[in-house]
């Protein structure tokens, strides 16, 4: 059985869904509650394990599992709470990691691209991960179990530790603030005709002329699942999961106006006091190291990307 926690947030519930249209429905969905969001009613999963309660049901069923896709954890950057981000995002991790590693179980699970900071260090998932200087308590767990993974020399039935850049797709409603530009954007545009965005805070950036590597989550599963399915050797490390391409967000908005086919009209407001000092002006990965591991599959352009899932959001899927 396939076990994916966070299965009913995100990038899980997308991860539900491709394995169900491979015609897979032997997955154990892992997360805090059922209700959390109504996706997973709609999916094909042959059980549901409360967060907490997995690892009893676990220790129960360890015979029959054969892959951990470890989707779940606090993404909430603003959290100030370090010592819940660490149960949450380290302890639950390391847990995962001892039993795949005791049971011969491949382990794939989230780390985030805000291990890298500000960037000073570059975007490259081929260099010293200890150099990294993340700016929130989000980025420092994730950061932290990267580090205590490299560190292993006993370790899962391969494993991977995948560093996603800006992610945005269907499945996402639920997650409020958190959410991508591209849904706020489509629901701004809907309300309003206009869209909000960030002003700049630093000299010689313009407004709206941040850059971010904005990666559609269906090629965010399919970079799960090739390393859920690579050779033992092709994986056991960290990758990058983005697009190569930095892109601003006056362009990602753009792109959901032309989707509409309607003209842009971006509004931008004041950095809100909570990000200042904590928000990545730019963000671009480096891709040669998972294409290296033998994943081919060409990703969606940022246009291309908008215009799936904005048709998507206008069926009220």
């Amino acid at each position: 059985m396939i076990v994916v926690t966070g299965a009913a947030g995100f990038i899980g519930a997308n991860i539900v869904s491709t394995l169900n249209a491979e015609g897979r429905d032997d997955i154990v969905a892992v997360d805090v509650s059922r209700d959390l969001t109504p996706y997973l009613e709609r999916m094909h999963i042959r059980d549901f394990v409360e967060r907490d309660a997995l690892f009893s049901w676990l220790d129960r069923n360890a015979a029959k599992v054969s892959l951990i896709l470890h989707m779940g954890a606090c993404s909430d950057t603003t959290c100030s709470d370090r010592a819940f981000m660490m149960r949450n995002n380290f302890d639950y991790t390391q847990t995962l990691w001892n039993f795949c590693t005791t049971h011969n179980v491949r382990f794939v699970y989230a780390s985030s691209a805000a291990t890298y900071g500000d960037g000073s260090n570059g975007y490259d998932d081929r260099g010293d991960p200890a150099m990294l200087k993340p700016l929130n308590i989000y980025g420092e767990s994730k950061q932290l179990f990267d580090l205590w993974a490299l560190q292993q020399t006993v370790t899962p039935n391969g494993w991977a530790g995948l560093k996603f850049f800006n992610v945005y797709g269907p499945h996402e409603n639920h997650k409020n603030r958190m959410a991508s530009v591209v849904f706020h954007s489509f629901n701004q545009i809907k309300k309003t005709g206009e869209v909000k965005l960030f002003a700049s805070d630093r000299p010689g950036i313009p407004d709206g002329g941040q850059m971010r590597d904005f990666v559609y989550v269906k090629d965010v599963v399919a970079a799960v699942l090739h390393c859920a399915r690579a050779p033992r050797e092709n994986v056991g490390a960290l990758f990058n999961v983005g697009t190569g391409k930095a892109r601003s967000f006056a362009d990602l908005s753009t792109a959901v106006f032309h989707s509409l086919n309607l003209k842009a009209n971006i509004q931008y407001i004041p950095m809100p006091d909570d990000l200042k000092g904590k928000y990545q002006y730019f963000t671009e990965a480096k891709m040669e190291k998972l294409r290296a591991s033998g994943l081919t599959q060409p990703f969606h352009s940022l246009e291309d990307g908008v215009t799936d899932y904005v048709s998507i959001l206008n069926a009220g899927a």
